[in-house]
């Protein structure tokens, strides 16, 4: 459920975008390098590839805000940690349980 509530979200604010920028879904999907139909499944929640999704994402102009969103070290946790070295792999026991 929540992943499906992100996509009718992240579909909205797409549209939102692409509103606010006077733009046709034609000129979004052809300055994407996409089709129309990719452009009106993201604008409905329905997804699609995420090289898609940050494709129509630059195209509104919205890709470097987008990848801001998901940096680490924006975050409390991350703050906290930064000083840490994160491991090359993370693995769990043989036992499957967290240490």
């Amino acid at each position: 459920m929540a992943v499906g509530r992100a996509l009718r979200q992240l579909g909205e604010d797409l549209a939102t975008w692409r509103r606010l920028r006077h733009l046709t879904v034609v000129e979004v999907a052809d300055r994407a390098g996409v089709s129309r139909d990719t452009v009106l499944r993201l604008e409905k929640g329905e997804g699609s590839t995420l090289e898609n999704v940050l494709r129509v994402a630059r195209a509104l102009g919205v890709l470097d805000e987008l990848a801001r969103a998901l940096d680490p070290y924006a975050t409390d946790v991350g703050r906290l940690r930064a000083d840490e070295t994160l491991p090359a792999r993370v693995r769990r026991p043989a036992s499957g349980k967290k240490p």
